[in-house]
């Protein structure tokens, strides 16, 4: 598999296919709202976030198609540091969340808002990084019990004010048809990101995230959006079956 080591990780009915050493068929069954649905290959279930395998300079290339354009729910393929997921329940060993790092192609619903900043695209097919500053978390644990806070729009709109200022990121929204095989490029160096589809690039970015990172291929019916008035809104939507393909993955 070209130096990856992947692991699959599904729902009830959802399925990661291999096509050969280097492509796969991912995914989700037809189902209601209210039940998550995720096919998903990474390199770091099991894995504390400090021992994550990919450092800059980097390379990551792929093929990619999807069934749909515009798929209920996220997919993409990328880079980045697993900033909500514990692990625990598979066998991992990490306690806290963490600001987030990625450096990834992001495709969301339209249900989605996941941009910190007022005026970044939120939603749709994008290209984007994020890099937070690397501060312990758990002073903060004890904030968890204020989370319903976040239900009441003035709170919201400040924390999400307080987040814009920590997180830096910068995005594009992608024009080309995703359900047509395209090239998909991340050059990952320490001081700058470039992004290229077909071999054009659509995005360079001076903002890197900080590594180490995780290596993620997704398909879920899951949407979240944290909107500039402090709406704050997440769930599972209704989805036909659905899939994406990838084919020639290579790292240099």
């Amino acid at each position: 598999m070209s130096g990856f080591l992947l692991n699959p990780h599904c729902t009830s009915g959802a399925e990661v296919l291999s096509q050969g050493e280097t492509g796969w068929r991912l995914a989700i069954p037809a189902g209601e709202p209210g039940a998550y649905r995720l096919a998903q290959l990474d390199d770091y279930r099991v894995l504390r976030r400090r021992d994550f395998v990919w450092q800059p300079p980097c390379t990551i290339s792929l093929q990619g198609r999807a069934c749909g354009k515009n798929l209920p729910g996220t997919w993409g393929f990328g880079l980045w540091n697993d900033p909500f997921g514990a692990g625990l329940a598979h066998g991992g060993t990490r306690l806290l969340p963490a600001l987030p790092q990625a450096a990834w192609f992001f495709f969301a619903s339209d249900e989605n808002y996941l941009s910190f900043g007022d005026n970044s695209p939120a939603a749709g097919p994008l290209a984007g990084v994020f890099r937070s500053p690397q501060v312990p978390m758990w002073p903060f644990a004890p904030l968890g019990l204020a989370l319903p806070l976040l239900l009441i729009k003035p709170v919201s709109r400040l924390v999400r004010r307080t987040a814009a200022a920590l997180i830096q990121e910068r995005s594009v929204r992608l024009t080309h048809d995703v359900t047509q095989w395209h090239q998909y490029q991340i050059d990952w160096l320490p001081e700058m990101v470039r992004f290229t589809v077909d071999q054009q690039v659509v995005l360079e970015s001076e903002v890197s995230p900080r590594g180490p990172l995780g290596l993620v291929i997704w398909l879920d019916n899951q949407f979240a959006a944290w909107r500039p008035d402090g709406s704050l809104n997440y769930g599972t939507l209704e989805t036909s079956q659905a899939w994406i393909e990838i084919q020639e993955l290579r790292r240099t």
